[in-house]
C-alpha cells in the first residue's frame, strides 16, 4: 500500500536535487537549516548500535610508541611484538612518536578545514563524480547514487598522490602545499609501518614493499560541519577500509569508533597521534 508520504517523498530525486548544488553538507550549513533533509536520517537501530556498551567504555585500542623504534635492534623488536598484538587483536592501534612533525599534522587539517569554508564557486570548479578521469575530486558522499538506505552527513575531497603525482595546478591552493608537504611524510612512515608488519609476520622486512603495498597512496579527507539534528544522522556509517593500510589523523572533535568483539569502541584522539588501521587487502594476504 502506497501512502501519501511514500509518493512525496522520491530518495533519488531529493539525492540528485542535493548533489546538483554542488555545495555539500555544508552548503545546508550555510542555508541555517534548522531540520535535516530525510535523506540524511538513519534508522534508530543503526543510531542506537553505534553507542558503546558499558562493558567496553573503558576499553582503549593498542598505544604504541615509536620513539625508540631506531634505537636498537631490541627495541624495535619490542615494537614490532607490539605491533603484532594490536594487528591480530585488534586490527587497529594508534602510534605516538611517529617523527611526523606536529606541524605539519596541524596544517594539513588547517588545510582540509580551509578548503571545505572555501567560497562555494571555488569549491563548485573541483566538484566532480568522475573520479577515473581528475586527481582531485571533490563531492559528497562518493556512493551518494548507491542503493545505501540512507545518506551521511559529510563532504569529502580525495586525491591520488601516489605513483603519479598530480601537478600543482590540480590541487586547490588552499590545501596545496599541506597536502604535498603531509603525504611526503606518510609516504616515508608506511614504509616504515610495512616493514614492521613484515617482521611481525616473521618475513624480511622488505616483503610486503616488494609485493607493491607502498605503491599507492589516496588522500581522502572528510569534513563533518555541526548538524542541527545529530540524533537523527551519521557522519560515517559501517565500513571496512579496503585497502592495504589506512593512516586516520583525527582532530581533537573525536567521533571515531571501531568494532571490537561485536561491540562498539571510541578511539578517543590523542593529540599528534596517527590511528593505523589494516584493511581488506593486507589480511587478505
Amino acid at each position: 500500500m502506497m501512502t501519501k508520504n511514500s509518493i512525496e517523498f522520491d530518495p533519488y530525486i531529493e539525492r540528485k536535487a542535493f548533489d546538483e548544488t554542488k555545495q555539500g553538507v555544508k552548503g545546508l550549513v550555510d542555508a541555517k537549516i534548522t531540520e535535516v533533509p530525510r535523506i540524511f536520517h538513519h534508522r534508530q537501530d543503526i543510531l542506537t548500535n553505534k553507542k558503546p556498551s558499558a562493558s567496553v567504555s573503558d576499553l582503549e585500542i593498542p598505544i604504541i610508541d615509536f620513539a625508540s623504534v631506531h634505537a636498537d635492534t631490541a627495541s624495535r623488536e619490542a615494537i614490532v611484538e607490539k605491533v603484532k598484538y594490536a594487528v591480530e587483536n585488534w586490527g587497529f592501534f594508534q602510534v605516538i612518536n611517529h617523527s611526523i612533525p606536529l606541524n605539519v599534522l596541524e596544517e594539513i587539517k588547517d588545510g582540509v578545514r580551509r578548503f571545505h569554508e572555501e567560497d562555494p564557486e571555488v569549491k563548485k570548479s573541483f566538484f566532480s563524480r568522475d573520479a577515473g578521469n581528475k586527481k582531485f575530486v571533490y563531492n559528497s558522499n562518493f556512493d551518494l547514487y548507491s542503493s545505501s538506505p540512507s545518506v551521511n552527513w559529510r563532504d569529502s575531497f580525495s586525491c591520488y598522490i601516489a605513483p603519479d603525482p598530480p601537478a600543482p595546478e590540480e590541487i586547490p591552493e588552499t590545501c596545496r602545499d599541506a597536502m604535498f608537504e603531509y603525504s611526503k611524510h606518510v609516504l616515508s612512515f608506511g614504509g616504515l609501518l610495512f616493514e614492521l608488519l613484515s617482521e611481525a609476520l616473521g618475513l624480511k622486512s622488505q616483503t610486503l614493499e616488494s609485493m607493491d603495498c607502498v605503491k599507492t597512496l589516496l588522500m581522502i579527507c572528510h569534513y563533518y560541519p555541526p548538524c542541527p539534528q545529530p540524533d537523527l544522522t551519521l557522519g560515517i556509517t559501517k565500513h571496512s577500509d579496503n585497502s592495504f593500510l589506512t593512516l586516520l589523523l583525527q582532530d581533537n572533535i573525536g567521533g571515531l569508533q571501531i568494532l571490537h568483539q561485536d561491540s562498539w569502541v571510541d578511539v578517543s584522539p590523542i593529540h599528534g597521534a596517527l590511528v593505523v588501521n589494516i584493511g581488506d587487502f593486507l589480511q587478505v594476504k
